[in-house]
């Protein structure tokens, strides 16, 4: 129950299984382009589509790399991943750290600010998984758009198990990775690009990223990618996408809300707060939930103890290790996991020490039956 990746259905497990087939024949092509496909659905976008051999980490660099270099880039950082993408652009361009404490709203009146003076693109994590909040990408796309700027949106923890408009929010490059919401396994992650992004490509660009390499071989008469692909996983993120499909994404992002407001039920009977603080524009996160840590709770022997019960949940990252833990809530899980997940944490939250105020479990199964 991390914050990915996370458990894979059976039959996107047994897509691997599999011989091996040719990368650049008939029946890749239609391997990719059904991921392609259904992507663009949990995207929002009618926008190019690719898919990488390569993390989500991957996309991200891709997406700075080919648009960001040498151009004055915009960071909005209220996380772990808001951060990482602060350093990559640190990398290609001169970029400006737009920085709030972790789980707190994003200071978008410095961003306004920032583009009025000549930032060229904005970088924003959707979806903060090491603080449990949800950023406003809309609001962010109608700024950088206000100033015509690139907007380069992460959502490898939002797309496929929130909502996500990326044309309509006016993002220009989204990324996701294939062991967060779509259940996938690790070690792959899509890229959308839109026209606008398209005329502003940068030189040099990377080699293994380049993303007119993809955008080449994508158009050829067998979709393809430039270079060999980790064909194993393009078969089961194929199957991943198809389960996506036959559930309905409705549906899905149903799902995944009714879970983490399940979680959240839990905390609340707890008497725990959640870490992220929210307003009129920030959210709590849909896929993944952060609670504040009880004092007096030493954090490995209190996940541990759950961990020997067969679930496995996150700490908190970098300076808030020990301080809050995290339980993630995406993929293929329903009421089933998050109620045994539920009565593991409350059990040791009791076996450490702390006694709940009320009954989390009961409360999540209010929102769940």
């Amino acid at each position: 129950m991390l914050p990915g990746p996370v458990p894979m259905p059976e039959r996107v497990r047994a897509a691997m299984m599999r011989q091996a087939i040719n990368h650049r024949g008939k029946e890749f092509s239609g391997i990719y382009a059904d991921c392609v496909r259904i992507l663009k659905t949990a995207f929002g976008t009618e926008n190019d589509l690719f898919v990488i051999s390569g993390s989500g980490t991957a996309s991200m660099e891709a997406a700075v790399g080919n648009f960001g270099r040498g151009r004055k880039i915009a960071c909005l950082v209220n996380g772990k991943f808001g951060e990482r993408l602060f350093k990559m652009s640190q990398r290609y361009g001169t970029a400006i750290e737009i920085a709030s404490e972790w789980g707190t709203p994003l200071d978008l009146g410095r961003l306004e600010k920032e583009l009025s003076a000549g930032a060229e693109m904005v970088t924003l994590v959707h979806n903060e998984t090491s603080a449990g909040i949800k950023n406003p990408a809309e609001k962010v796309g109608k700024l950088a758009r206000k100033y015509d700027a690139l907007f380069v949106m992460d959502g490898i923890t939002s797309i496929a198990g929130d909502v996500v408009k990326s044309d309509a929010w006016g993002v220009d490059i989204a990324v996701v990775g294939s062991q967060k919401c779509l259940a996938a396994p690790a070690g792959l992650s899509a890229i959308s690009v839109s026209s606008r992004a398209w005329e502003r490509m940068t030189e040099p660009r990377p080699f293994y990223l380049d993303l007119a390499a993809y955008k080449k071989s994508a158009s050829a008469t067998l979709m393809e990618t430039p270079y060999t692909p980790a064909v194993p996983l393009f078969l089961a993120l194929r199957e991943a996408c198809l389960l996506i499909d036959e559930e309905g994404l409705p549906a899905r992002i149903e799902r995944h809300r009714r879970m983490s407001e399940a979680v959240r039920a839990a905390a609340k009977a707890w008497g725990l707060p959640l870490f992220a603080q929210t307003d009129a524009d920030h959210e709590y996160s849909n896929t993944a939930t952060a609670i504040r840590t009880p004092a007096g709770i030493e954090d490995s022997e209190f996940r541990g103890t759950i961990k020997k019960m067969g679930i496995e949940i996150a700490g908190g990252q970098d300076h808030l290790k020990g301080k809050i833990f995290r339980i993630g809530s995406m993929g293929a899980v329903s009421a089933p996991e998050i109620l045994a997940t539920l009565a593991a944490v409350q059990f040791a939250l009791k076996k450490h020490g702390y006694t709940p105020k009320g009954d989390g479990v009961m409360a999540a199964a209010g929102v769940l039956g």
